[in-house]
């Protein structure tokens, strides 16, 4: 858990964790915006793997991650473009976003030993309920891959019982609802976040609905990471012919990693 907790450690601003679909729009674009968020400045990557029926994702995500799956995006070939970006330079703790059916249909163990083995260090997997990840999180310890829970305003009864057995970081959830860009945040969502610090043994990261650097700041004395990701998917896919052409790539890179350092400044 060592690179996780590493990222977390920085004290002039929240840990940046930006959000790709895997293999969106290419499995070589991909590797390409990793590295250039890793350039901008972010200090984990938040890796979704695609899924056809997607439950917390909004809109944006969803529409990137069916292109992903139409061109031919597996569970295996997440894993072996997780592998490319390591080779290619990628030394940014990686957190794996996959549902639960895609964990549970190649074996609890088996996922996350070949997720450790591909150069991945954590797991959140968004629609399986803390009282029935027990098999899970074992298998995870087992294989040194932080398990990272959610916890959402919803879950304030459970905070404390949810948070205790996390690893790596919390994924504390802004607002109710799928992700997606949204220009206002919860009015108590800072009283969320010191409540679930307050409970946490590790780090916690805050996320959906964040796209503006105003966001970023007012959240940086409450929360240790900022997750953002419809806004970035976002720019990748008004970017996404240019992602494409070997001639314009260059420029689309640059962009993503003007938006990185606007959104941190």
């Amino acid at each position: 858990m060592a690179p996780l907790a590493q990222a977390f450690a920085r004290s002039d601003r929240p840990a940046f964790l930006p959000f790709l679909v895997a293999g969106y729009p290419t499995p070589e674009a991909t590797v390409e915006l990793a590295l250039a968020l890793q350039e901008a400045g972010a200090d984990v990557l938040e890796l979704g793997v695609p899924y056809s029926d997607p439950l917390a994702d909004g809109p944006v995500i969803q529409t990137a991650a069916a292109a992903a799956l139409a061109r031919g995006m597996t569970v295996a070939r997440v894993f072996a473009l997780l592998e490319q970006m390591r080779r290619a330079g990628l030394t940014l703790p990686v957190v794996l976003l996959a549902y639960a059916n895609t964990v549970l249909q190649k074996g609890e163990a088996t996922f996350v030993e070949r997720l450790r083995a591909s150069g991945g260090d954590g797991l959140i997997v968004p629609d399986l309920p803390h009282e029935e990840a027990g098999m899970l999180r074992t298998a995870a310890a087992e294989a040194e891959v932080a398990l990272v829970p959610l916890v959402a305003p919803t879950s304030r009864r459970r905070i404390a019982r949810i948070v205790a057995a996390a690893t790596g970081f919390v994924y504390a959830v802004s607002s109710l609802g799928v992700t997606g860009e949204r220009d206002a945040l919860h009015p108590d969502l800072c009283a969320f976040l010191a409540d679930v610090r307050a409970a946490s043994p590790v780090p916690v990261a805050v996320g959906f609905g964040l796209h503006r650097r105003e966001q970023v700041r007012s959240l940086a004395p409450f929360a240790d990471g900022v997750i953002v990701g419809s806004a970035l998917v976002r720019l990748i896919m008004e970017r996404e012919d240019d992602l494409a052409s070997p001639v314009r790539r260059s420029d689309a890179l640059a962009a993503v990693r003007r938006f990185v350092v606007d959104l941190l400044d």
